[in-house]
């Protein structure tokens, strides 16, 4: 029992490591960006900005528990709970071609004899980053992006802008109310 959960400590001490010594590799960023050809199938890049990429990564992240890995069906499940998304905004089929496009730049193995398919070491740590950038880099710039106030002594004196400082003073008043309720 003891050499079982020893081994257990250590896949989960190595796994840390990995995920907490994760650095940003431009050329590792700039090698994902190309297509790839594998046999006679052609697979795009894998871009930082792409949405459903970052979506299942974070999936399978969080799905460290999976020993044996995720059935495509789990994956497709797990994603769309996770983000409130109807099937058809995101089919299995555009899972199965984000599956294969891992599995090309070699971010993804499958396991054949139960069609299961789990990050490799390499994938982990593009997980992380991806998924890193997005939520520590591009949240906070977005947010502040829409939560930026006009100076309105920049601007010019129009109806436009009077109606929009108008409607933006109107938005901070409900916030106001909604946080101090």
């Amino acid at each position: 029992m003891r050499q079982k959960f020893s081994e257990i400590t250590d896949r989960y001490a190595a796994f840390q490591a990995l995920t907490l010594n994760v650095h940003v590799d431009f050329p590792l960023l700039q090698r994902l960006a190309l297509p790839v050809t594998v046999g006679s199938a052609r697979f795009a890049g894998i871009k930082i900005q792409d949405t459903r990429l970052i979506r299942l990564m974070e999936v399978l992240l969080h799905g460290g528990t999976r020993l044996a890995g995720w059935p495509a069906a789990q994956v497709h499940s797990a994603i769309l709970s996770a983000y409130a998304l109807a099937p058809s905004r995101y089919g299995l089929n555009q899972l199965r071609y984000d599956l294969r496009k891992m599995k090309a730049h070699g971010l993804l193995q499958r396991d054949g004899r139960h069609y299961a398919y789990r990050l490799t070491d390499k994938g982990v740590k593009v997980a992380v980053l991806f998924v890193l950038f997005h939520q520590r880099l591009c949240g906070p710039l977005a947010h502040s992006l829409f939560h930026h106030r006009p100076d309105r002594t920049l601007a010019p004196n129009t109806k436009l802008d009077t109606a929009f400082h108008k409607a933006d003073d109107s938005i901070r008043e409900i916030i106001e109310v909604l946080e101090v309720a």
